[in-house]
């Protein structure tokens, strides 16, 4: 897994005519509240649907990069963002596509609240495991995302932040499965893993 900054002027845009949307949502991922789930973890997402693809994953690539563009379209710390998102791809995108696409553009968008699609859900799961590689990353990459993560919480005390870090956490790596597609649970299933050990480690220990 790559860990330098994306391009983000050459992200995949599976849409011809929508410029304008594009840039709208680059302008709310690029919003300088964000932490981690900003224009980085956009580009990364996008960089990781590509790298599943070339592995053999086998996804509907139209709605799942847009699903991708959408998913943290909306990001403010609250628990109805994935929802917002979805809501803002349903307005938006029935100018420019098919119902079709844009009703499994919002589901997919709803699903990553809790990464869990089915087995057979080959979109989800290569939208999912797209999301979820940032717990494989390099440990200097990690700690970076780590620290990102936190900022979007700064108005939570440490120890309130920790509790609910952990939580989050532990309802991940308590799936047998972080990852869904047979790539990614090749490439991050283990490194992620271990991450993840490391920081509950510390956010236990904090405690």
């Amino acid at each position: 897994m790559e860990d330098d900054h994306p391009d983000l002027t050459d992200l995949p845009w599976p849409l011809t005519g929508a410029d304008a949307l594009r840039e709208e949502l680059l302008a709310a991922y690029a919003d300088p509240s964000r932490g981690h789930h900003g224009t980085r973890h956009l580009a990364e997402v996008l960089q990781r649907l590509d790298e599943l693809a070339a592995a053999g994953a086998a996804y509907d690539r139209t709605p799942v990069l847009l699903a991708a563009w959408f998913h943290d379209a909306v990001y403010d710390g609250e628990r109805d963002a994935e929802e917002r998102s979805a809501t803002w791809a349903e307005d938006a995108l029935p100018a420019h596509t098919d119902p079709a696409t844009v009703a499994e553009v919002a589901r997919l968008v709803r699903l990553t609240e809790h990464h869990r699609p089915a087995p057979e859900d080959a979109n989800g799961c290569a939208l999912s495991d797209a999301d979820l590689s940032i717990l494989a990353a390099g440990r200097e990459r990690y700690d970076e995302y780590v620290a990102a993560v936190r900022t979007e919480y700064a108005h939570l005390p440490d120890d309130v932040f920790a509790m609910g870090r952990a939580d989050v956490l532990r309802g991940l790596t308590d799936a047998p499965e972080l990852f869904r597609t047979a790539p990614g649970r090749a490439r991050w299933e283990a490194p992620a893993r271990a991450n993840v050990a490391r920081e509950l480690a510390e956010l236990t220990a904090s405690l």
